[in-house]
């Protein structure tokens, strides 16, 4: 069982949701990912989504996009991202992390050997915005071979169809996006969100994540009622701005514990 499926299954068992944040690697600089990654886990995080820093990206709202120019300006690479979790898992074994990105840098580097060096840095998932299931299952298989979850993205705006595609292909979780557009943008609705992960659920049989919009321990909360797991981005993002290096970890740490503890309150 993969550590994202062993995971899953320990707090289903517990009756509990994941907390899985993101922050783009290398923000505020190179050094800091590894301590922001066990600063994460501290505060209760149960996945670590690692963004790849990419020059145009489609769904990032201003806020991770302000974080993605930050680390390219420190010549952040996806070698260099595998190089962060790599060193993270010198000290943490069990923490699923996952790659979350675009295609180019992939690519670039061709799927072989992003598989075989992700799998040695010790990834256990990737996400790819902008790889439809349509297109990527060389990409999938390749994974596969080498222990590796794909993750997809799923919107209010898919289809059966789509989500039926991505059913067959998806493993680790799937992330429903809440909102349409961009990280950070507006409020979600919960009822609608309920409904559309109960939709999904009819074709996907790995679990649901939701993100985009999750600003709060009550937002958290809520969702965390009708999704397996809450994916939390842009509010981590504007910690680590905001705290820089020197405050960021303790800033990031504080934000997961205050997520965690509402979602534990699920019900009461």
């Amino acid at each position: 069982m993969s550590r994202i499926a062993s995971t899953f299954a320990q707090l289903a068992a517990a009756g509990r949701q994941a907390l899985i944040p993101f922050f783009t690697a290398g923000d505020p600089d190179p050094a800091s990912a590894v301590p922001l990654m066990h600063a994460l886990v501290r505060g209760g995080a149960d996945i670590v989504e690692l963004g790849v820093p990419f020059s145009d990206p489609m769904a990032d709202g201003p806020v991770i996009q302000r974080s993605s120019e930050r680390a390219l300006q420190h010549g952040v690479s996806l070698l260099g991202v595998l190089a962060m979790a790599r060193e993270f898992r010198t000290v943490n074994t069990h923490t699923p992390v996952v790659l979350m990105g675009y295609a180019n840098p992939i690519e670039r580097l061709g799927y072989e050997r992003f598989a075989r060096e992700a799998r040695a840095a010790g990834v256990d998932g990737v996400l790819v915005v902008d790889y439809p299931p349509e297109e990527c299952e060389d990409l999938v298989a390749c994974l596969r071979s080498h222990d590796i979850d794909t993750i997809f993205l799923l919107s209010p705006t898919s289809t059966d169809a789509r989500v039926a595609a991505v059913g067959k292909l998806a493993s680790g979780y799937v992330y429903y996006v809440s909102l349409r557009g961009v990280t950070g943008a507006g409020h979600i609705d919960t009822a609608d969100v309920a409904g559309q992960v109960q939709r999904i659920r009819q074709h996907v049989a790995v679990p649901v994540g939701v993100g985009f919009g999750i600003r709060d321990g009550a937002t958290a909360k809520a969702i965390s009622a009708v999704a397996d797991a809450i994916v939390v981005g842009s509010r981590v993002v504007l910690e680590i701005e905001e705290g820089g290096a020197a405050h960021g970890p303790a800033r990031v740490q504080a934000v997961m514990q205050e997520f965690r503890s509402a979602m534990d309150q699920t019900g009461d």
